[in-house]
């Protein structure tokens, strides 16, 4: 696959990419993962790795699940929404979205509960269902007024010296012309293939195009879908002291995402007195990603006291196979000699196959339970995102620079969560979290500084918890904070997205 540099500096998170070919931010996106499972977990900061007891804990520390002295089933519904303002060139624009989900649905059995397995090994539990692992949906724009670049200045210096028939039909041709097809934004002139001109509808050089002439731009960004995890999950419990867990994960990836760049004349009259000749373009991209992977998770809980859990779990990394599905069009409004004239023009539509390998994490935790009515429970994730691999793409591409970027710009973080629980009563408990995902990126790769090296994600959660008899419910608010920069596109100012994601989530559980 062709590698466009340029774009790819400064992705982080949330931002969506511009460019349909597969790179490190994909390698990102399907590797950054935010786990959502039940309340009580989301409620503490999902710090399960030590605590177990929790469906949750099948995804993080497999081990968990030995702590369960009877069957359980549990189910999740979860609603939220994603707030989004974004300042670009000076100029503040607001979007949101809601999603109204089902992250979690979980049934544990346990066998031998009652002693019968020897003196050592006290009872032995299974568990299956899913958890959400990152859910994808957002909505955000930036706006601006007085712009003095373009998209298509880079168009223009890509195409340089190319034949129409060797310019990229994702992009630069999208914005040429033919004489029956193209967007006609720029051109070849006089018949010469080495000579390339935008804007100006053969009516004026390069050098008096939109840079020259101040202009609105507009994009609009919309992510949707989730990564989930169904997987099978066993544990033994050993004389209530130790306990050893695995996971097979299997995941299933479903990615959706679509952008809008629209560049316009502010008076939009196309005469002489404004930007001559030129109305408005849009260039809208399209891309779905599709696929699924698989993953083993191990690990162990040991209660050197009753009152002390001390746990660590490690996870393989996820071999995932994906499919990226895309397309590009571009929309543009002139006025000509003889009047106004719309043009379009569509790129084909792109199937790719390639394989993913999301990094190794290691987990290790610690929880402290006071005389039976209070927990403080932590977890710290050691993550290298710089050995994030792509690999058989189609026609036995390599992705050997894709991967050499990930390997500059990624480097290794730890993520810490942390949880508390207070029990007012046998029947009511209280709760609070907190989450910090220190940015992945490293201070400076492709020879500039990265202004994303310095951002952290972070959550803050709330709880309750109601139990009577074999029924509970929990419940558990959560706020999600972010800040990123990207480009609007090649060359443009840095865009700040500041996101705030707020959600509400609520478990519903049967134990027998």
């Amino acid at each position: 696959m062709k590698k466009i540099k340029y774009i790819l500096i400064g992705m982080l998170f949330m931002s969506a990419s511009s460019v349909m070919g597969q790179n490190l931010v994909d390698g990102l996106r399907y590797s950054d993962y935010r786990i959502q499972g039940t309340a009580r977990s989301a409620a503490m900061g999902n710090a399960f790795g030590a605590l177990g007891g929790d469906f949750t804990s099948a995804s993080i520390n497999p081990a968990g699940l030995g702590i369960y002295r009877s069957g359980e089933f549990v189910f999740t519904p979860s609603f939220g929404k994603t707030n989004v303002d974004a300042t670009y060139m000076g100029q503040l624009t607001n979007d949101s979205k809601y999603n109204l989900s089902v992250p979690n649905i979980g049934y544990v059995a346990t066998f031998g509960n009652n002693g019968d397995m020897g003196k050592s090994m006290v009872s032995f539990n299974v568990g299956f269902g899913y958890n959400r692992m990152n859910d994808f949906n957002v909505r955000k724009m930036v706006e601006a007024t007085g712009a003095t670049s373009s998209m298509l200045d880079q168009f223009v210096l890509n195409a340089d010296g190319k034949s129409y028939s060797n310019l990229d039909p994702y992009y630069e041709k999208l914005a040429s012309y033919n004489g029956s097809t193209g967007a006609n934004l720029i051109y070849f002139q006089d018949g010469d293939p080495n000579k390339i001109y935008a804007h100006d509808m053969q009516k004026f050089p390069y050098s008096d195009t939109l840079t020259n002439f101040p202009h609105n731009q507009r994009k609009s960004f919309s992510q949707k879908g989730s990564i989930d995890e169904y997987l099978i999950s066993m544990a033994a419990n050993f004389n209530y002291k130790f306990y050893l867990g695995a996971t097979i994960g299997f995941q299933n990836v479903n990615y959706e995402e679509s952008t809008s760049l629209h560049e316009s004349d502010p008076n939009n009259a196309g005469t002489q007195q404004d930007i001559p000749y030129f109305n408005n373009y849009s260039f809208d991209t399209y891309l779905h990603t599709t696929g699924t992977g698989v993953n083993v998770k191990i690990g162990a809980i040991y209660k050197p006291t009753e009152e002390l859990r001390l746990g660590v779990a490690l996870h393989s990394p996820t071999f995932y196979r994906l499919h990226d599905n895309f397309d590009n069009s571009m929309y543009s409004s002139l006025t000509l000699d003889n009047g106004p004239q719309s043009f379009e023009a569509h790129s084909p539509i792109a199937d790719y196959y390639y394989d993913l390998q999301t990094p190794m994490k290691a987990i290790f935790s610690a929880a402290y339970v006071f005389q039976k009515k209070a927990i403080v429970s932590l977890d710290y994730e050691y993550v290298d995102y710089s050995t994030i691999k792509l690999t058989n793409g189609g026609n036995n591409y390599d992705f050997f620079n894709e991967n050499q970027d990930i390997k500059s710009a990624y480097k290794a973080v730890g993520n810490i969560h942390v949880g508390v629980e207070y029990r007012l009563t046998d029947g009511f408990s209280l709760r609070g979290g907190y989450e910090s995902y220190p940015s992945p990126f490293n201070s400076y790769a492709f020879g500039s500084n990265q202004p994303n090296s310095g951002i952290t994600n972070s959550t803050v959660s709330g709880g309750i918890g109601f139990r009577q008899g074999g029924f509970f419910f929990d419940a558990a608010y959560k706020h999600a904070m972010n800040d990123n920069y990207t480009e609007v596109y090649s060359g443009s100012d840095q865009a700040k997205f500041s996101a705030t994601k707020d959600r509400l989530i609520m478990t519903f559980g049967f134990r027998f």
